[in-house]
């Protein structure tokens, strides 16, 4: 009975040095990662000032422009296009349309689920 547990004491003996010996390598990395973090935040370049921040433009924010324009024209082939064909990639760009009644949301029209009423139940 004294040999049996003089076995058992042995091999958890074992295990508890290699789980000590596993913890100490993981401590050991972390602090190593922590180290080498800290060295290479050292050599980055400082945070902006205040003065090297972005100004304004003169004349105020930008606003966004609400213009009609008209599309580019696919042309048309015999062969299938292939997207880095398109004209959309190109450097032709659109022209400014002629003024049209943009539609507007009324009461009681839906989204793109139905009309927007009370249903049919």
């Amino acid at each position: 009975m004294t040999t049996a547990w003089m076995d058992m004491a042995a091999g958890r003996g074992a295990l508890g040095f290699g789980m000590l010996a596993a913890g100490v390598v993981i401590v050991a990395l972390l602090i190593g990662g922590f180290w080498l973090g800290a060295r290479l935040r050292r050599r980055e370049l400082p945070p902006p000032t205040p003065e090297e921040q972005p100004r304004l433009p003169e004349g105020g924010p930008v606003r966004e422009v609400v213009e009609n324009r008209e599309p580019d024209e696919v042309p048309r082939s015999d062969h299938r296009m292939t997207p880095h064909e398109s004209p959309a990639f190109g450097n032709s760009g659109t022209r400014t349309g002629p003024e049209r009644e943009r539609p507007q949301w009324s009461e009681g029209s839906g989204g793109s689920f139905g009309s927007g009423g009370p249903g049919g139940r």
